[in-house]
């Protein structure tokens, strides 16, 4: 008995692990539609290079990587969770109001690289690699250099 629920249990383990992260190339209309209208909006020149979804037991998310190494990362529902833009800078029209004239007045000589968002806070990178943090509510939690 002991040994058929040892091999249950590895046998479960084993399954769990196989689902656990699957990354599976896509094509970019495979895209959630607002991630599509994203992009065509946001990154009208930009050519994709790779896009994939990444999914595990409870999440899933997608990554759409442009051939000139920009990259946005999306939630199941379409909407962007992280643009990572060191190129050109994150597009100020998608960057919140309130984050973009704290910058501007803060840093006017930097640009916003990079910028991630999850329910409560939202992080960016700035050029000169400085990381500020802000609440839910747009208001600086921390600062790193």
């Amino acid at each position: 008995m002991k040994k058929l629920l040892f091999l249950l249990m590895c046998i479960f383990s084993v399954q769990t692990m196989v689902w656990a992260d699957t990354d599976k190339p896509i094509q970019v209309g495979q895209l959630p539609t607002k991630a599509q209208s994203f992009i065509t909006t946001y990154f009208k020149g930009h050519k994709v290079a790779f896009a994939k979804m990444e999914s595990d037991l409870f999440y899933k998310s997608y990554d759409v990587i442009f051939t000139n190494g920009e990259k946005v990362e999306f939630d199941r529902s379409g909407d962007w969770t992280e643009l990572n833009c060191h190129k050109h800078g994150v597009p100020v029209s998608v960057i919140p109001a309130e984050i973009l004239n704290y910058v501007k007045s803060t840093y006017p000589d930097e640009k916003i690289l990079k910028i991630e968002r999850d329910k409560k806070e939202y992080e960016v990178v700035l050029s000169n690699r400085w990381e500020i943090k802000f609440d839910n509510k747009y208001r600086v939690m921390d600062i790193d250099n």
